[in-house]
């Protein structure tokens, strides 16, 4: 415990040397200001990256058609390859790898719905009934899609709460008819969807609205999933199936990447990982350059006080003073330095990305810029005991200079 007097002569000296103090712990502050912020803005794009795939399924593909680049049998390249309903029967059935599956198939034209007077338009999509799973959509009343509704055609409807709220004025919805371009649905389910752009949708079977347009076997797009355990090489080989498998149905080559479009979430995950994996790398080198750029300055400046004081410390050796007491009061001073330094760099850090974090805009490139509050004070800790090591030795030295000696230095 430091008495008074100490504290005073620790002030005192500061207050001689303003400019070397200042210097000294801007060094450090800035070493740790940094830090932050660098771990700060990697957590953002690391964050930003990971609610991107919160939205769906991690393990999860989805398929499109597309058009040919390549001459096939005898076919022409140009050709469109539009989904059908034998494409999702027909990857089910031949592909052991898939757990879930269904197909999408969007009412074309203007969707309008209707309750008791009220029509507004909304996205009407039909589905089978895994993809609210695929999609990760909550029910939050009633139930989901099931196989009966799509084998049966049933006319039932799953709804996002925004569309309950709007339609039914936060009056039970489940149970009740809606009019979909002219028909009669049952609502069966509120579903809420962690996708913010997507919450005013309304879901039906698929064979249901296949129904309402005269039949027609067409379908938008799919979606399916994968085991959870699958390695990118191995979502790569199912892919490679997929592809087999929808060559033979529309006579394209398997080769033809544009023929129909594959997002495999898998390998979009891996390329990710490896993104995110680099940011951190960067962060950490630049991190350290930054801290030990703090050290040499601590060291430097260190060096400095320890030779203008040696005429300090012969005058105190002459007086009887130890070698440990001549140490200890170099590092207090030292310690007052780091540790107020260190503490501004790290109030100043936290506090810019909290400004950042509550005054940007949603971004999907960047999100909740934050930093691992134990790695900052275990880094300022190293820092300050970093400053001290630099300090102790040439302080060591000098405490070993005999008086008379100490005296003559200029």
């Amino acid at each position: 415990m430091l008495d008074l007097d100490s504290w005073q002569e620790i002030f005192s000296i500061l207050g001689k040397n303003r400019l070397r103090a200042v210097l000294t712990g801007f060094s450090v502050a800035w070493g740790i200001f940094m830090l932050i912020i660098l771990l700060g803005a990697g957590n953002g794009f690391e964050n930003a990256m990971r609610k991107g795939f919160s939205n769906s399924l991690i393990n999860s593909m989805w398929i499109w058609g597309g058009k040919t680049t390549k001459p096939y049998k005898g076919l022409k390249p140009g050709r469109y390859t539009r989904l059908t309903n034998e494409d999702y029967e027909q990857i089910k059935k031949n592909i052991p790898e898939v757990e879930l599956i269904s197909s999408r198939f969007y009412l074309p034209g203007q969707n309008y719905v209707a309750y008791k007077g009220k029509s507004l338009k909304y996205q009407v999509i039909s589905v089978h009934s895994d993809y609210l799973a695929i999609d990760k959509v909550d029910i939050i009343q009633g139930r989901s899609i099931n196989n009966l509704d799509v084998l049966q055609k049933r006319k039932v409807a799953v709804i996002t709460e925004e569309v309950k709220k709007e339609l039914f004025n936060h009056k039970e919805a489940v149970g009740e008819y809606i009019i979909v371009n002219g028909f009669y649905v049952r609502v069966i389910g509120v579903c809420k969807d962690k996708d913010q752009n997507n919450n005013q949708v309304v879901a039906l079977p698929i064979t249901t609205a296949q129904l309402i347009c005269g039949g027609k076997k067409n379908i938008s797009n799919l979606c399916l999933t994968i085991p959870d355990s699958s390695s990118v090489k191995e979502s790569v080989e199912i892919e490679k199936k997929i592809r087999s498998v929808l060559s033979g149905i529309h006579n394209f080559d398997p080769e033809d990447d544009r023929a129909i479009y594959i997002s495999n979430s898998v390998e979009q995950a891996g390329r990710y990982m490896t993104i995110i994996n680099s940011i951190r790398m960067f962060v950490w080198v630049i991190g350290i350059m930054t801290i030990v750029a703090g050290i040499v300055g601590v060291s430097n400046i260190m060096t400095i006080v320890v030779k203008e004081r040696t005429r300090e410390i012969g005058i105190r050796k002459a007086l009887g003073a130890r070698p440990r007491s001549i140490i200890g009061m170099i590092m207090q001073e030292s310690i007052l330095i780091t540790s107020l330094s260190g503490f501004i760099g790290l109030l100043l850090g936290t506090g810019l990305l909290e400004l950042i974090r509550t005054k940007m805009p949603a971004n999907e490139y960047f999100y909740n810029p934050e930093a691992d509050i134990r790695i900052a004070v275990t880094a300022t800790l190293f820092l300050i005991a970093a400053g001290l090591l630099a300090g102790f030795f040439p302080a060591r030295r000098a405490a070993r200079i005999k008086p008379i000696v100490a005296l003559r230095d200029e």
